[in-house]
């Protein structure tokens, strides 16, 4: 049977992915993780302003990239979302940074430009509850209809996260 232009065009590009799945996963177990930051979902062109993954669990000393994949973003810690002891990040607009997560703890952030739009997202380190009510009570006082409906859905994650691991 003869493949059309677009079947090639698709399963050229599954061949081309895999390799940067099978490296994402390397980077991973290495304890670096890594977050884009999206004017659109590549996987739901629907969504649109958002960090991906929006949820990620690490483990305490574990690295975040925050890759600038798009232009136009930052990712920022949110007041009030950071466990006891650990300390805020803010990174510059188009540029990429790390971030080494030492304590546990849920950790929310934002981009700033976008940030009622509902770009934000959450790192859950290790026993990441002990500030899952300073987070809930934090998140209240964000800005932006899409923001309050993403952290309604992103805390059913968490809790969905808690739950399963058995946190909770």
């Amino acid at each position: 049977m003869k493949q059309t232009r677009r079947q090639h065009l698709v399963l050229l590009g599954g061949a081309l992915a895999a390799p940067i799945v099978m490296a994402g996963k390397a980077r991973a177990e290495d304890g670096i993780h890594q977050v884009e930051m999206l004017n659109t979902d590549p996987d739901d062109r629907k969504q649109r302003m958002l960090f991906k993954p929006n949820v990620l669990r690490v483990e305490a000393g574990d690295t975040v990239k925050f890759v600038a994949t798009d232009r136009g973003h930052n990712a920022q810690s949110i007041d009030g979302m950071t466990p006891e002891g650990a300390e805020g990040f803010k990174g510059r607009i188009n540029e990429e940074f790390e971030v080494t997560f030492d304590v546990e703890g849920t950790y929310g952030y934002l981009c700033l430009p976008h940030q009622t739009m509902g770009m934000i997202g959450f790192v859950l380190v290790g026993d990441f509850t002990s500030n899952l009510d300073d987070v809930r009570a934090a998140a209240e006082s964000l800005r932006g209809r899409d923001t309050q409906r993403r952290v309604e859905e992103y805390l059913a994650e968490i809790d969905a996260i808690a739950q399963e691991e058995g946190l909770v």
